[in-house]
């Protein structure tokens, strides 16, 4: 077992996990809606996968109505205050913004959605009132960003909704996937708790379908059924040797999450293997409770990384290492082993190369796969599902990380969202 990293004070791991972008003051927010050109046939909500009218909310913020900019956003992304703290807008509606084409120097549209979601969550109540009851019900698996997104959505029509969560908390992903310093001030359980008050709307938690809660039981509790469970498995590395000394990238994550940091244990060196976005939050989240050295070994060339260049470029910026073609064969002694690769004819093959590093701890990072027993037609290793999000059995609809796409927490929001608007759909024609 790695040592508890017990080498910074309690100041410096204070200061270390502060968070990543600290809102805008109102003249910095004025400041940045000023540089918008509220472009007609704007490029950046066609970027967005919640379809946000950004210029719209960026106009109302000039205009000194934050609030109202904040019902913007939140019309069509209820979790829009999570997501302007974590979504990756460098490569979204920042990209195609029209000042980074010209300039380089994009309109601040994450800072300024953060700035107007949080005008309207201080004020603690929400801008929507509930339709009436229909006296329907529905089963939502998962309190993730889909699950809970599609809840609102289906309470805000005037339905019942039930929510289950394995988990002892909700939230899913937003309270135990993304690094600490990116959402500070327990502002995951606030804006869930936010969520939850437009009333109609029960979580039911430390319920796990496929253990003590199957998909016949909701189906004959409820109306319709949508999974938004995420994805529980972990996709096993292969690694000769380890032992304690090798833990999954997304239980490290969690546990920086929940518990006090300077408890939590940390080696000396750590090598995090993977190449997406929870490998960067992993290694920098590791660096911060103070080890010394921390290496990512992705297999392929940085270009290929899933992580975004901003998220590369955040973790060289605090020590971590990012080391290319480079795939792991065994850890022994303190030791971990890694052969160099090459890409021929599109397939990936070692060279017969090796490299020695020195890991006394190593993180897992390299994707995670759905983990039901469930009688579903799936794509791939994903529930399959058509434009609406319905499944192959009648009633029963699936949104987020469990079906294709890509696995972001605005997409999610976006999914879980649509598949709402279907299952109302269904239900007012049943």
């Amino acid at each position: 077992m790695p040592p508890t990293a017990n080498r910074l004070s309690p100041e410096e791991l204070a200061e270390n996990f502060a968070d990543l972008h600290p809102q805008l003051s109102g003249h910095e927010a004025l400041v940045a809606a000023d540089r918008c050109y509220f472009c007609h046939d704007a490029p950046c909500v066609t970027a967005c996968p919640t379809d946000i009218d950004i210029p719209m909310f960026i106009r109302q913020i000039a205009a000194g109505r934050p609030r109202e900019a904040g019902k913007t956003i939140l019309d069509q992304n209820i979790l829009g205050g999570m997501c302007a703290r974590v979504c990756p807008t460098e490569t979204l509606c920042e990209e195609a913004c029209v000042r980074e084409t010209a300039e380089h120097e994009p309109v601040l549209i994450g800072r300024l959605q953060r700035f107007a979601t949080d005008a309207v969550m201080a004020t603690g109540t929400q801008p929507y009132a509930r339709a009436a009851p229909t006296g329907r019900s529905v089963g939502v698996v998962g309190a993730g960003p889909a699950g809970l997104a599609c809840a609102h959505r289906l309470a805000l029509h005037g339905h019942e909704v039930e929510v289950f969560d394995a988990k002892p908390k909700g939230g899913g992903l937003n309270e135990y996937g993304i690094a600490a310093y990116k959402t500070v001030d327990d502002f995951a359980a606030r804006e869930m708790d936010w969520l939850l008050g437009i009333g109609g709307i029960e979580l039911i938690t430390g319920r796990r379908l496929g253990d003590d809660l199957s998909l016949a039981y909701l189906q004959g509790r409820h109306d319709a059924v949508v999974l938004a469970m995420g994805l529980g498995g972990v996709n096993a590395l292969g690694l000769e040797g380890g032992g304690d000394a090798v833990e999954d990238a997304v239980d490290f994550i969690a546990r920086v999450r929940q518990d006090d940091h300077a408890s939590i244990p940390v080696g000396r060196s750590v090598v995090v293997i993977g190449g997406g976005m929870t490998a960067i939050d992993a290694a920098v989240q590791a660096k911060l409770l103070g080890a010394e050295t921390v290496t990512i070994a992705y297999r392929r060339g940085k270009a290929e990384m899933g992580a975004s260049r901003f998220e590369q470029d955040l973790a060289t910026s605090k020590g971590v290492a990012i080391r290319e073609n480079l795939q792991p064969k065994a850890l022994a002694d303190g030791t971990i082993t890694l052969e160099y690769t090459k890409a021929d004819d599109g397939n990936l093959t070692g060279t017969g190369e090796t490299v020695a590093l020195p890991a006394d701890q190593v993180l897992v990072a390299i994707g995670q796969t759905l983990d039901l027993p469930l009688d579903l037609t799936l794509d791939g290793r994903k529930i399959k599902v058509d434009e609406h999000g319905s499944t192959s059995l009648i009633g029963v609809w699936a949104a987020g990380d469990c079906t294709p796409g890509e696995d972001l927490t605005v997409v999610a929001v976006a999914e879980g969202r649509d598949a709402a608007e279907a299952v109302h759909q269904y239900l007012q024609e049943d």
